[in-house]
């Protein structure tokens, strides 16, 4: 009888399942795929150039870490994308409230805004080498241009979903607008603001590489391009895995955060 109602929880949009088949379904599915990849590179279905094998990447990683380089190019992409990150949400979050609150604002700045966002961040990397330079401000400047203009957008759709019924609410009980928007605006947003900022944190992560590209000294950007000049397909495979990890931790992180500061938010 368990088992079937297991089974309905599974099959039902929205249904509660329980935890340990909950995290069960995660491990099963990253053992299935370690072991396919061991299959297709230690069976050498796929030549080595290309599939380095599972032993290959963590002995290259191991490597790298005990002689402390590895420690090095991790804690560089880390500034970069927490700088660019923290920069960029800083300005992004309180003007994306305003242009989704404010239809002036809405129709002074967002017609701008929806032409920036649409532009590729590559075709900008050397203009940033230009005016800026090749140090880590060149770097940080891609990680702000990918991810400022998607924020503001999805800042401004979370300030236009919050319910205008809640908002007359406040103005019957005497809030002045400023008051409206600092105590039933901000808050109202908070939850999904949260989620705004832990999906366009992914984002940031996705373009460490393209801002180490070029004139980095160190990065997991810099060490991929490295190995791809040597042919070093294990220290690609560790460069993505590590930005995966460091990815997931973040979006973890955004996770428990919005748990504690939006407990009352579904």
């Amino acid at each position: 009888m368990a088992r079937v109602s297991v089974l309905n929880a599974c099959l039902t949009p929205r249904a509660s399942i329980p935890n340990q088949l909950y995290i069960g379904s995660g491990v099963i599915l990253w053992v299935l795929i370690i072991m396919v990849w061991s299959i297709l590179s230690y069976g050498e279905v796929v030549p080595s150039i290309f599939l380095p094998t599972p032993g290959k990447v963590f002995a290259s990683g191991f490597h790298l870490a005990a002689n402390g380089q590895l420690w090095v190019d991790i804690w560089a992409s880390t500034e970069v994308v927490l700088l660019g990150f923290f920069i960029s949400s800083l300005v992004a979050v309180p003007v994306g409230l305003l242009m989704g609150s404010f239809r002036i604002v809405q129709a002074t700045i967002e017609p701008f805004v929806n032409f920036m966002r649409y532009l590729p961040v590559t075709s900008f990397v050397p203009l940033f080498i230009l005016w800026i330079g090749i140090g880590i401000e060149q770097r940080v400047m891609v990680i702000i241009f990918g991810t400022f203009f998607q924020q503001m957008v999805m800042t401004a759709d979370v300030s236009r979903g919050v319910s205008q019924d809640l908002l007359n609410a406040s103005y019957t009980l005497g809030a002045s607008r400023r008051d409206t928007v600092w105590y039933v605006l901000g808050p109202a947003s908070l939850p999904g603001v949260l989620d705004m900022l832990r999906v366009t944190i992914g984002w940031a992560w996705t373009y460490v590489v393209l801002a180490e590209l070029v004139a980095a000294s160190s990065g997991l950007g810099y060490i991929s391009m490295k190995a791809m000049r040597g042919f070093q397909v294990e220290i690609i495979f560790l460069a993505i895995s590590i930005i995966g990890i460091l990815g997931l931790l973040t979006d973890q992180i955004f996770r428990v955060v919005r748990l504690k500061a939006a407990p009352w938010a579904p």
